[in-house]
């Protein structure tokens, strides 16, 4: 466990880092004067470059037939990592000051890039860390690490630029702005040196590889890749087009929310994924017989407690989140039925998940709400299983495979549009979450297609880690 606690620490800060967009794309909009749309570049820049990193990583290792992550080591590829996305911090410190927002741009993607690759390394790192059977097990691990990181960041981050909510002012100053983003460099280099001097290891594999296509070859990459497209983009339009759904008048309320109305509802959607991941989590403790049971059950209603108490905390009337602990105890269902198999747990959350969707567009109200919310909590175990099945059985393609797989982030930036023009051109966003409803039926038909392209390399992992 002490090098699992190492090994996951990047992860807390993604999680930490990622809370100040909410801070920071104000912050563009106030002192660059943007329209709303130019505001949201900076979304865009940091999703391209994930997809950028990527295709550069994979692109390398197709030319010249040695994987990078393989020859240098996973570890020392993610501490480099971290180095680019300290150095985009400290161009944000420099690009404040300016009146260029193309500047603030090319910062921002600079740390995007670094994200891109630390996470294509750090993915299969945690799953070399141990047996490849319970690999799904530390990423569930690490991405409820993740999003603890989230949860704490806002209000971490909050009183470092605005102190106390009252009083608080409206924007945060340059001097603020330039304070955050040195901290968050001096953070990235000190997770980089604490990785470097660590005795976690190497995890080199210098095998040469074919070039060319190279592990897309291997049919479970490419639907695994595919499958992580669709994850994050339908993952992500469902909380970006969530505030333009609770403002529709006669949806939750005859007149409508009004802005200040909403955060609890979109904290809970994100706490949901928390829940979730926390909840397969578990797993990695070793806990056997009535307490690993009582762990299942117990660790996602704390994690729901968490969520509750957050946003009771900042002031919220949560008396109408409470019921949502039934979608709660439903999801553990799923993840105890799911008996902590990629495939099956894939395939059972990906059905609920398109039911649940199927009951958002169908009702209004409450209802409707708490099962668009509620896809969060069976979207959270979906990466680890995913990305688990995308590395099964490549051998030394791993670090090509998972740049595959991270480069299709990029759904992220495009589902998300096209959800927000089907409901400019329906009037009617609650009918736009069809998008939703097919997005997670093409996860069931992709979950499909990997469990027999595995069967086909005679190659079955839930019943190896049934066996195991």
């Amino acid at each position: 466990m002490g090098s699992l606690a190492i090994a996951v620490t990047p992860f807390f800060f993604w999680g930490f880092v990622a809370a100040s967009n909410g801070i920071f794309i104000p912050f563009c909009k106030s002192h660059f004067d943007l329209s709303q749309f130019e505001s949201q570049l900076v979304g865009s820049a940091f999703y391209g470059a994930y997809f950028v990193s990527s295709v550069i990583l994979y692109a390398i290792a197709s030319a010249t037939g040695r994987d990078l992550f393989g020859r240098f080591g996973y570890k020392r590829m993610i501490v480099y990592g971290l180095c680019i996305s300290a150095f985009g911090a400290l161009l944000i410190v420099a690009a404040a000051n300016s009146a260029s927002f193309p500047f603030i741009l090319l910062a921002y993607f600079v740390v995007a890039l670094g994200f891109g690759v630390q996470q294509t390394g750090a993915q299969p790192f945690m799953v070399g860390l141990g047996p490849i059977e319970s690999g799904a097990h530390r990423l569930n691990f690490a991405g409820g690490v993740n999003s603890f990181g989230t949860v704490v960041g806002p209000i971490v981050l909050s009183f470092v630029l605005f102190g106390t909510p009252k009083g608080a002012p409206d924007v945060a100053s340059i001097g603020s702005i330039r304070m955050l983003y040195c901290v968050v460099a001096a953070i990235f280099l000190g997770v980089a040196a604490f990785l470097f001097f660590s005795s976690l290891p190497e995890q080199k594999d210098d095998t040469p590889i074919a070039r060319g296509w190279g592990a897309l070859k291997k049919p479970q990459v490419l639907l695994a890749a595919l499958g992580i497209f669709f994850y994050v983009g339908v993952e992500v339009t469902v909380d970006n087009n969530l505030g333009a759904l609770l403002r529709t008048p006669g949806y939750l309320t005859a007149e409508g929310l009004a802005e200040h109305q909403i955060s609890k509802y979109i904290s809970l959607y994100w706490g949901s994924l928390m829940i979730g991941r926390w909840a397969g989590a578990v797993a990695v403790f070793n806990l056997t017989g009535a307490k690993r049971l009582a762990a299942t059950i117990a660790v996602p209603f704390l994690a729901f407690a968490l969520v509750l108490g957050v946003n009771r905390f900042y002031g919220n009337d949560i008396s109408d989140l409470f019921a949502y602990g039934g979608c709660v105890a439903v999801a553990v269902a799923a993840f105890m039925f799911g008996q902590e198999r990629p495939i099956k747990t894939l395939l059972v959350v990906s059905s609920l998940a398109a039911i649940a969707a199927t009951i958002g567009v169908a009702t209004t109200g409450i209802v409707s709400l708490y099962a668009i919310m509620a896809t969060g909590l069976f979207c959270s175990v979906m990466w680890p299983c995913i990305f688990a099945l995308g590395v099964t059985g490549v051998g030394s393609l791993k670090g090509q495979a998972s740049s595959a797989m991270v480069m299709m982030i990029l759904g992220g930036a495009i589902i998300p549009p096209i959800q927000g023009a089907l409901g400019d051109a329906l009037g009617d966003m609650r009918m736009s979450y069809i998008v939703a409803v097919a997005c997670f039926a093409v996860l069931v038909g992709l979950t499909l297609l990997i469990r027999r392209s595995l069967k086909t390399q005679n190659i079955d992992l839930d019943q190896a880690i049934e066996a195991h």
